[in-house]
């Protein structure tokens, strides 16, 4: 049975630009080269081979998915395992990150359900999302109510009007009322109360992977707005029931290679050149010609192409390519040890009060994988992340992230690791102070240049892989428009807060006193 695509009735759809449905009625099929095989690169060159475009997809890496993909790995007793980045929640209102999901799941049946995503704090508290109502504002309140890092006297120091673009936001006004202050800034602004901080920063600031003091207040905002404030799916969320590969990228590879996608992983593109017609596409094998490209890489990706192209773009533009930034680095480490954790531990717990660890992920409480090394072994697999390092030694980054989990789950701490991978990566857009209005957007210069990426700027309430995804369907659309093709309608949680009501919950204890 195919699953709805989300049941907020307030589900903002922009409807799909009109055209032809097929590029065979042209007489000639455009060629287009999409650069990244992540999230934003493949939900590209799904819009476009729809449309019947001859699609080239190049990935630098040897696997799909990008930041969410999956490679094969072995353990010291030669198992087979896939490895990965690590854990990813795919929230109900990614709405246009399930559509690309359900090519090939139309009943997304290869993802389960994780009913809750508790938080653990300093002092050992811990917040729970599981069975809060979905409707907000009385989700948020319900839940600030139940808490143990909020009290009554906390709620009612709340500076309310200070707080209201928590609850007002709209894109991209937000980002010009907030873009230039800081995240940490914000709330102690509106007098959020310290205890509740990680509340804040777990599960939307450190999401960036990025410090509080170095994240847009305006992100935080949005991301408030797009999980919680504005939005009635919830936090509650699903997770692959399998490794990404087999789960996610297999299938889609085998949707897009019955749609006539070349796909080319392991070949970086090195530079563009602009022609009369289109574009030359240079990797270590040789040059291509396409009449279009779109440009889905990471951060670093993007900004050498761009470097190394110089007859791309303006000046100014090129400009704002160069000035983009990633977050610091972070830790995955994962653990495959000789006896099970505790039957009550969650799936994953986030650890974010506990410097420097940041969560923990019991893998086979959902991962078939895992659960079946688990079932042949009786251990389990965990996985810690330390997000924002602040220290460039990795073997002592993962000692203490290792002497957490012995404090946060005691029963590890006799445990034997039978095999541990570590990766260090640096590779996640920072969304700094005042960044917002140069961030280069979708549509580029140059009509037959696209841009798409978790980095790129679009108008619309979505963030991380949903971010992805839209900008995918967005540049796919972009150069399908060109065409005189059919795009591809984009969703989205609603553009705007509940402000009516806010307004008036503004003065009233619930949400504090409002500054004079």
């Amino acid at each position: 049975m195919t699953r709805p695509v989300g049941t907020d009735r307030r589900i903002e759809t922009r409807p799909a630009p009109p055209g032809l449905t097929d590029a065979g009625l042209l007489g000639k099929r455009p060629a287009a080269a999409v650069v990244g095989g992540g999230i934003a690169g493949l939900t590209a060159a799904t819009g476009l081979a729809e449309r019947g475009v001859t699609v080239t997809l190049f990935e630098r890496d040897g696997h799909l998915g990008g930041r969410v993909g999956g490679w094969a790995d072995r353990l010291p007793d030669g198992t087979g395992v896939t490895m990965s980045r690590g854990f990813h929640a795919f929230f109900r209102q990614y709405y246009n990150l399930r559509a690309l999901l359900m090519r090939t799941d139309p009943g997304l049946d290869r993802l389960t359900p994780l009913t809750d995503y508790p938080l653990l704090d300093a002092e050992g508290r811990t917040d729970t999302f599981a069975g809060l109502p979905r409707t907000p504002p009385w989700n948020a309140l319900a839940f600030a109510w139940r808490s143990p890092t909020f009290t009554p006297r906390d709620l009612a120091r709340l500076n309310g009007r200070a707080a209201l673009p928590l609850a007002t936001v709209s894109v991209p006004e937000t980002y010009h009322r907030l873009d230039g202050t800081d995240a940490a800034s914000f709330l102690d602004a509106i007098n959020f109360p310290a205890a509740a901080k990680h509340l804040a920063f777990e599960v939307f600031s450190r999401s960036f992977f990025a410090d509080p003091r170095e994240l847009s207040a305006a992100e935080l905002a949005t991301m408030f707005h797009l999980y919680f404030l504005g939005s009635s799916e919830g936090l509650v969320f699903d997770v692959p029931a399998e490794p990404f590969p087999q789960a996610l990228w297999d299938p889609l590879a085998g949707y897009l290679a019955d749609r006539r996608v070349t796909l080319r992983t392991g070949t970086p593109v090195t530079s563009l050149d602009r022609t009369a017609d289109g574009f030359a596409v240079t990797t270590a094998q040789g040059t291509e010609r396409f009449d279009a490209v779109v440009l889905a890489c990471d951060v670093r990706g993007l900004r050498e192409i761009v470097a190394a192209s110089p007859g791309l773009g303006t000046p100014e533009w090129r400009a704002a390519v160069a000035g983009l930034r990633t977050a610091p680095p972070f830790l995955v480490r994962r653990l495959w040890l000789d006896r099970p954790v505790d039957a009550a531990r969650p799936a994953f717990l986030g650890t974010g009060s506990v410097p420097p660890l940041d969560n923990i992920s019991v893998l086979d409480r959902y991962e078939g994988e895992a659960r079946r090394w688990v079932a042949r072994t009786g251990g389990s697999v965990v996985e810690l992340h330390a997000y924002a390092a602040a220290t460039d030694d990795r073997e002592t980054l993962a000692k203490a992230v290792d002497d957490r989990l012995h404090a946060i789950y005691p029963e590890t701490l006799g445990a034997r690791v039978t095999a541990s991978i570590s990766l260090w990566r640096e590779d996640c857009p920072l969304f700094g102070l005042g960044g917002f209005a140069r961030r280069p957007t979708v549509e580029t210069p140059d009509p037959a240049l696209a841009l798409a990426g978790d980095g790129v700027r679009i108008d619309l309430p979505v963030a991380l892989m949903e971010r992805a995804a839209t900008t995918g369907w967005a540049a796919a659309n972009t150069l399908l428009r060109s065409w005189g093709l059919a795009g591809h309608p984009l969703r989205s949680v609603p553009n705007r807060g509940r402000i009516g009501l806010l307004n008036r919950l503004a003065a009233t204890r619930w949400f504090g006193r409002c500054a004079t």
